[in-house]
């Protein structure tokens, strides 16, 4: 009787620990590098502080018309149009809530200039629906990102 109990408690000690380290290792699943819906910029996704982060590491065109280094120029703040694509944080505090969703962030496109509440969801390994939106997430836009590396 005490060896089935000692038997049962270790089998139980052993599968919790196996899916809670499972549950963290699918929060982490998301980062990378990733290929932006057009193929223009990869952008790598990291972990800070339990939420995560995207931001520019490659750009196809990372010269603008007069071979400077592209800058963010479309945004509304002027003291940041001067900022460099190349290594600026689009993504911003994505919280993992479960399986493979984030939800509660922030992205920032900087083809407009505009900042939107953001969600992601994984679809398999290496793909990636992003989408931004103003208010309710029913109102906005899926981008569609793939996995670089």
């Amino acid at each position: 009787m005490k060896k089935s109990f000692v038997k049962s408690s270790l089998l139980l000690v052993i599968v919790l620990l196996w899916f809670g380290s499972a549950r963290a290792q699918k929060a982490d699943a998301i980062t990378g590098v990733w290929w932006n819906a057009e193929k223009t910029a990869k952008v790598q996704v990291y972990e800070q502080n339990g939420k995560y982060f995207g931001k520019i590491i490659h750009l196809e065109e990372p010269l603008d018309a007069s071979g400077k280094p592209k800058t963010d120029k479309e945004n509304p703040n002027d003291k940041l149009k001067s900022r460099k694509m190349d290594g600026l944080v689009i993504l911003t505090d994505l919280e993992h809530v479960g399986g493979d969703n984030y939800e509660e962030g922030e992205i920032y496109d900087p083809k407009s200039g505009k900042t939107y509440s953001a969600n992601a969801k994984l679809v398999g390994k290496n793909k990636l629906d992003l989408r931004g939106y103003i208010g309710f997430s029913l109102i906005g836009r899926t981008s569609t990102w793939t996995r670089a590396e």
